[in-house]
């Protein structure tokens, strides 16, 4: 019963996927032009990294926002966004770029999936079409088998056909847009990502600067700086008295003995 009421469905022919296809196909061209103007008017981030870093290795943090403020690329954006929490450190910094770009990644990605969905499964609609027009043909044939009925069969397998051959045409061209606007954000992404860095950097070696000792504590230039001497293991200190050797010591208790002192014959 089911497969009456799909053969029912199926002799309504393959027009509608036709139809579908070319709708597809306007769809896919709309989204390649939207999205050729929009990286084209936002371009021209890579010559911005430079001339960034000049102006904030010098200290110009005004300048570099007016540059930020001129440039019309998605880089500029996100910075002039970022550039609010600049005085929070390098992680504040860091973290309000990755915000920035994550909150502008759905205007970037626009229309990707559209494209990549039309790439991945166009043909496979014009494939349906195709076996929708083979099973009318065939279903022709069932009727007669005249010369007629068989110039209608071919002519009906050969419009069949058109269906994969559309569904192709309009596949390639939206694999095609969407594999160079990947690499398009690809490349943002990383510009991103190369300038956060720098100047992260450029903040965290700011805050490890060496700190300057004022003049009036500084030692004057033409006094030699002593290095304060390391005793030699077994040195004798000058200040400390200096002991005996242990054969004087041995004499001196000799004399100062009671028992020597007693012995008759001391005085003689």
């Amino acid at each position: 019963m089911i497969v009456s009421y799909l053969l029912k469905v199926a002799m309504l022919g393959s027009a509608w996927v036709m139809y579908l296809l070319l709708a597809l196909s306007v769809a896919s061209i709309g989204v390649m032009i939207e999205r050729a103007v929009y990286f084209r008017k936002h371009g021209g981030g890579d010559e911005l990294s430079d001339a960034l870093l000049a102006l904030l290795e010098n200290g110009d943090i005004e300048a570099a926002e007016g540059l930020l403020g001129r440039h019309t690329s998605i880089e500029a954006e996100v910075f002039q966004a970022a550039f609010r929490w600049i005085d929070g450190g390098v992680e504040a910094f860091s973290l309000a770029v990755e915000g920035e770009m994550m909150k502008r990644k759905g205007e970037v990605e626009s229309g990707m999936t559209l494209l990549g969905t039309l790439g991945n499964n166009a043909p496979f609609v014009g494939l349906l079409g195709t076996v929708i027009g083979v099973i009318v043909a065939f279903a022709d044939l069932a009727n007669g088998s005249s010369k007629v009925n068989m110039d209608k069969v071919m002519s009906g397998i050969a419009e069949a056909l058109i269906a994969t051959g559309v569904g192709l045409f309009v596949a390639i061209p939206a694999v095609v847009a969407y594999n160079i606007f990947q690499k398009k954000i690809t490349d943002v992404e990383d510009n991103v990502a190369s300038m956060s860095k720098r100047i992260c950097a450029l903040l965290a070696a700011g805050e490890h600067e060496p700190v300057e000792i004022p003049r009036d504590h500084a030692p004057p230039a033409h006094a030699p700086v002593l290095a304060e001497a390391t005793p030699e293991p077994g040195a004798i200190e000058p200040d400390a008295p200096t002991p005996p050797p242990p054969l004087a010591r041995e004499v001196a208790a000799e004399t100062s003995s009671p028992d020597l002192a007693s012995e008759p014959g001391a005085e003689a």
